[in-house]
């Protein structure tokens, strides 16, 4: 090996030095013992990508590819389940053994020998999905934790184990491993960083199957679809491709990413009063005076302040009955726009930096006093309506009391945001790569496609709403690209249909939304995909909503069908897939119905509406006659279009079949 040439090379130097060879042998000899010393340089011990560790579940039925890097020219050999493998790592240092096929089962041990040894340990032989996408795909449990108590309790799932991904970003670079991460097997006490809808999709494959589930989630919240396909899989699609390219110049990139000029001599930012006056407002020895009302849950716009950005103070005063007094509690503050920090009788019990995650505050042993106890909260606000979140857990208890902490408040203004040039408070967009196409492939899909996989979970969209005639296209090359990065043939791909959200219109209107949701419906023309429609499973006032298990357990439903082939499984709700118009009717059959179509709860169907040839929507009425459903409106005597659960958040949508699962959104009036 080259410390041994090192050590022969030095010895010739100094019996060079003391017998006088000439100058040419010198020179010979003082090269070798430079290149002995740049071949010391890289030497390197034999090391694994982060998915080959403690814990993993390798895919079963398919050949495995098990790699890693070493020194150039290193011999490998690995012992795996009583076989041995050999490899010899190449000039870039990488080397790789392939594994024959297996069935599930295991715990096994790997022992991998280079100049050192590397032993990885309770691996176990499963089915392994991929799954991506942005902040309700990593949504964790410990989020939803007060809605599912029984399940986390019971969480001891020793063969379903759950691999993290954590956020990296790359535009200029495919990276070849992923960021660290490890294994984690699901018990009680380790189940709360799992994302929730995948625990409920592995938790159903399981106990269906008996078989070991890995879940590798690679998801980051806000993110584009455009972030997850890689330059090849955007190479024909505009505008992506030109930016793509641009991206690469040095130059462009430099400027791009370069901050903004800080001026010589800034304007003097705002203090905030209720931080630097004699006695801060959060204090209870500070008397307010000249406070306002307001009425909580709310947003200060809509309660006499418009168009504020800044810092406000919110304050009550609660009674607290003696038997609470001293003792722990939890208070619960929804969800804040954007950030706050909150105070129980002087004391901060918690502070959240953005607006998503619900307030749930640790009140510790001894801050609650029986009688008068005041409750502070710091809001601080850059763009939107800034406030509290209607429609969530506004109250205090200690598990045997609740006082609800809806309301009469006080608030006061502690600092207002300058405004900029133009008149706006809000800041200039910044330069991530995790928002620009190929930005998180490169980092996060990348490193993980030799890695043997079932098949693909995707919950993604809300990031695309802005400009969803597009995003079909973005779909399919996503699913083409990692298919073919993968190699493993047209693996499962089963992805969430964008759930309800936003405020409800009773007239029939136009949504991004429902534009989006139809292109994720038009990307079931894709072989082997599958979607779970998630339109009942949304909340108005919140992107990020609670009901992961209907979610996880509808998409396993789809692997059932897609993936383990069980052909009688119903894993969809009904789909359109016909229209015909008959007179001053428009009957419409559907798809996968199932053991038949119902109207939820036994209801009228809703959320029909039809059109002439104007295009002027209007609710129609509908009703059910075997696999179809016939729309109509008296008024409109020569229909020609029908749109169901067209809107942003079409809350009676309830057309179902018996199984319980419920049709798409869908208009037939597509330009």
């Amino acid at each position: 090996m080259c410390l041994t040439k090192l050590a022969k090379e030095t010895m010739t130097i100094k019996e060079a030095a003391r017998t006088s060879l000439s100058g040419t042998i010198r020179i010979a000899i003082l090269f070798l013992f430079f290149q002995g010393m740049l071949c010391s340089s890289v030497v390197a011990d034999v090391r694994l990508p982060a998915l080959v560790s403690d814990g993993m579940v390798l895919q079963r039925g398919v050949d495995l590819k098990i790699w890693g890097w070493a020194s150039p020219n290193e011999r490998v050999a690995m012992q795996f389940a009583g076989k041995s493998y050999r490899a010899v790592a190449g000039r870039d240092g990488k080397w790789l053994v392939v594994l024959p096929p297996m069935d599930a089962g295991g715990p096994y041990t790997m022992d991998i020998q280079g100049d050192n040894q590397v032993t990885v340990r309770d691996i176990l032989i499963g089915d392994v999905w991929f799954c991506s996408g942005q902040s309700n795909m990593v949504l964790p449990m410990e989020r939803i934790k007060e809605k599912y108590p029984d399940a986390i309790a019971s969480a001891a799932y020793p063969q379903i184990r759950n691999f993290f991904v954590p956020t990296a970003a790359d535009v200029r670079k495919v990276q070849d491993d992923l960021p660290p991460g490890k294994w984690v097997t699901t018990t009680p006490e380790h189940v709360l960083p799992m994302g929730g809808a995948t625990f409920f999709f592995a938790r159903q494959l399981y106990e269906r199957y008996r078989v070991p589930i890995g879940i590798i989630n690679a998801s980051v919240g806000g993110t584009p679809a455009q972030a997850w396909v890689s330059a090849d899989g955007l190479g024909n699609l505009e505008p992506y491709a030109a930016h793509i390219a641009a991206l690469q110049d040095t130059a462009y990139y430099r400027v791009l990413t370069m901050p903004d000029e800080v001026p010589s001599q800034p304007k003097p930012f705002p203090v905030d009063k209720g931080t630097t006056g004699p006695v801060a407002w959060f204090d209870p020895a500070y008397e307010p005076q000249g406070w306002r009302p307001f009425w909580m849950p709310g947003y200060w716009d809509d309660q006499g302040t418009r168009n504020l950005h800044g810092v406000l103070w919110f304050r009550k005063e609660v009674d607290i009955p003696p038997a609470m007094a001293g003792r722990p509690a939890k208070l619960f503050l929804g969800r804040i726009v954007d950030a706050d920090e909150t105070y129980v009788n002087g004391i901060k019990v918690g502070n959240i930096t953005y607006q998503y995650p619900p307030r749930r505050y640790e009140i510790p042993e001894g801050v609650l006093k029986g009688g008068k106890n005041l409750i502070v909260v710091r809001v601080t606000n850059t763009a939107g309506k800034g406030g509290f979140v209607p429609d969530k857990n506004y109250s205090l208890t200690d598990g045997e009391h609740t006082i609800d902490l809806r309301g009469d408040w006080m608030y006061q203004i502690g600092m207002v945001q300058p405004p900029t040039l133009d008149g706006s408070t809000a800041r200039a967009p910044v330069f991530s790569a995790q928002n620009e196409p190929t930005g998180l492939y490169n980092t996060m899909v990348a490193p993980a496609a030799d890695y043997a996989i079932k098949g693909f979970l995707w919950y993604q969209g809300e990031a695309n709403t802005h400009r969803p005639d597009d995003y079909g296209s973005l779909m399919k090359a996503l699913i083409a690209d990692w298919r073919n990065k993968w190699g493993l043939g047209a693996l499962p791909f089963i992805y969430v249909q964008l759930p309800n959200f936003m405020e409800v219109d009773f007239s029939p209107t136009e949504s991004n939304w429902a534009l989006l949701r139809e292109q994720q419906l038009q990307t079931l023309s894709v072989p082997h995909t599958a979607m779970a429609v998630a339109i009942d499973l949304g909340e108005w006032n919140d992107i990020h909503p609670l009901n992961k298990k209907d979610v996880g357990e509808r998409l396993a439903l789809a692997a059932e069908k897609l993936a383990y082939g069980d052909t009688g499984v119903v894993h969809s709700g009904p789909i359109v897939e016909s229209v015909e118009v008959k007179g001053n009717q428009i009957i419409v059959s559907f798809d996968q119905v199932g053991s038949g179509l119902v109207a939820k709860d036994g209801g009228d169907l809703c959320h029909f509406a039809i059109a002439g040839a104007d295009k002027h929507f209007v609710w129609a009425n509908a009703r059910i006659e075997r696999n179809t459903v016939v729309i109509w409106n008296d008024d409109i005597d020569k229909p020609l279009y029908v749109r169901y659960g067209w809107a942003d958040n079409p809350e009676c949508a309830n057309l179902y079949n018996k199984e319980g699962l419920p049709a798409s959104p869908f208009r037939t009036d597509q330009p």
